[in-house]
């Protein structure tokens, strides 16, 4: 039977909690501490750099500071895609050199199977099926896009991509008019919730303190302010991605793009025979406006996509919950996709926010004058490169203590990069609607035309963006 909207559990931070369960939450801070290094933020990017520099340098006392509980932002509300993508390689490869950049790729293909091992050593269970990523085309335009596309991850070395016609992509998966297809072995699906629990009870284990129901309103060097106390420390790192802009000083930093999920009730084994993708590859598209989706573990479809893409003011959602517009949206490209699905039903849908700087380009910095230290702007693909990020914080914390040299990471053309601020309210807010209602626009105008040229309303709006 189909969902009315009315009908579909809403928020309720995501529907990988409703799935897994809430953490028990742990205790807040509980007066003035102390510690070698403090983290703020409790999501992939906080606990994989507590993770790795206390494996690293055992005696640390690292300290891990959390607003609500770790993985209550992207971590625990995101696709599930553990990908090789990273925000900004281009610009990367103009600023510094294609080869700068190839390395960039190269790790970035590397962090993948990290993630992997990470969890398997750890004994973390989140569902992780390294599939790839399918990337489809459904219009001559988004084809023409995905070949350049291809063509483009091969000139940054990696070899074994593989690029599917119209046949082969349906006998991996039957999507809708699908004219072409490339994938990549470097991806795999996950369950996000089941990964951040299992990594905040690895950290906890190893000995690092993790205070929860602590918000952090201010960073200055040394000092992490909450409303229970200060924790002062020689390194404080921010890890706060999307929540970045509710810190003093930061609210133009980075800005919290939405992105919101519905997931599907399981699909019976003839609907799965409609559907194919017995590969469970991550799934995405080429248009404009684009559109991710996995197969669950427990047979699923759980499928994201932009929705509203920013809220006034740099505010960020109340626990995840979604207009009803915008999963009838998620759910009409769902029936695009797959028409056989046209009478599932949806169950959960949520939302969350993604940190976005200026430039769309991913960093990681630490100010060896101040000791201040930050990660983010994942732009979306924070799965995998939350734990690069994190493998690099800890080589610089490293570096900069005399506990270690430069290395491969700490060279890395992401590391120390500088960006402007977002343009103050109003012109943030109506950049940013403008810029997502001309690139769903591009889209249906090239699903009208049938043309194999781009829409130029696409280029309009990635201009304005500044993402070229």
């Amino acid at each position: 039977m189909s969902s009315s909207v009315s009908s579909v559990v809403n928020g309720g931070i995501s529907f990988w909690y409703a799935d897994d369960g809430f953490p028990a939450v742990r205790e807040p801070l509980g007066g003035d501490a102390s510690a070698d290094v403090v983290i703020v933020g409790g999501g992939y990017t906080g606990l994989w750099t507590a993770y790795y520099l206390k494996k690293a340098v055992p005696f640390l006392r690292i300290t891990v500071l959390e607003q609500k509980f770790c993985g209550y932002g992207a971590s625990g509300r995101n696709g599930g895609w553990l990908y090789n993508g990273i925000a900004g390689r281009d610009r990367y490869a103009k600023l510094h050199g294609r080869e700068a950049a190839v390395r960039l790729q190269k790790v970035m293909n590397e962090t993948v199977d990290e993630v992997v091992r990470a969890a398997d050593e750890e004994g973390i269970e989140a569902d992780i099926h390294k599939g790839g990523v399918l990337e489809v085309a459904t219009t001559p335009a988004q084809l023409v896009r995905l070949k350049a596309f291809h063509e483009l991850e091969l000139s940054y070395g990696e070899k074994d991509r593989e690029l599917y016609g119209a046949g082969e992509t349906a006998r991996r998966i039957r999507v809708a008019d699908a004219v072409g297809s490339t994938w990549t072995p470097h991806g795999a699906r996950l369950h996000p919730v089941k990964l951040v629990k299992g990594l905040a009870a690895a950290v906890e284990a190893l000995g690092v303190t993790i205070h929860e129901l602590t918000p952090v309103a201010e960073i200055r060097p040394k000092h992490a302010v909450t409303p229970y106390g200060t924790v002062r420390a020689p390194y404080i790192l921010r890890c706060t991605e999307g929540f970045t802009a509710s810190l003093k000083g930061q609210r133009r930093t980075w800005l919290p793009m939405n992105s919101s999920m519905i997931a599907t009730e399981p699909l019976t084994d003839e609907q799965w025979e409609s559907v194919g993708w017995d590969g469970r590859e991550a799934l995405g598209d080429m248009a404009h406006a684009y559109m991710y989706a996995q197969r669950t573990a427990d047979g699923r479809i759980a499928l994201g996509g932009r929705g509203v893409p920013y809220r006034f003011g740099s505010k960020t959602d109340n626990d995840g919950r979604t207009q009803a517009a915008t999963v009838e949206a998620l759910r009409e490209i769902l029936v695009r996709f797959f028409p056989s699905l046209a009478g599932v039903g949806i169950e959960h849908a949520w939302s969350g926010v993604l940190g976005v700087p200026r430039d769309w380009c991913a960093t990681v910095t630490l100010d060896r004058s101040t000791g201040l230290g930050w990660a983010g702007g994942y732009v979306g693909s924070g799965v995998a490169t939350t734990n690069l990020a994190a493998r690099t914080l800890r080589d610089l914390v490293q570096f900069d203590s005399g506990q270690g040299g430069r290395t491969e990471l700490t060279d890395l053309p992401w590391v120390g990069h500088k960006v402007r601020k977002w343009e103050p309210e109003p012109f943030r807010w109506l950049g940013v609607q403008g810029m997502y209602a001309t690139y769903r626009a591009a889209d249906r105008r090239e699903r009208a035309t049938y043309s194999a040229e781009s829409s130029k309303l696409a280029q309009f709006a990635d201009r304005v963006a500044g993402r070229h």
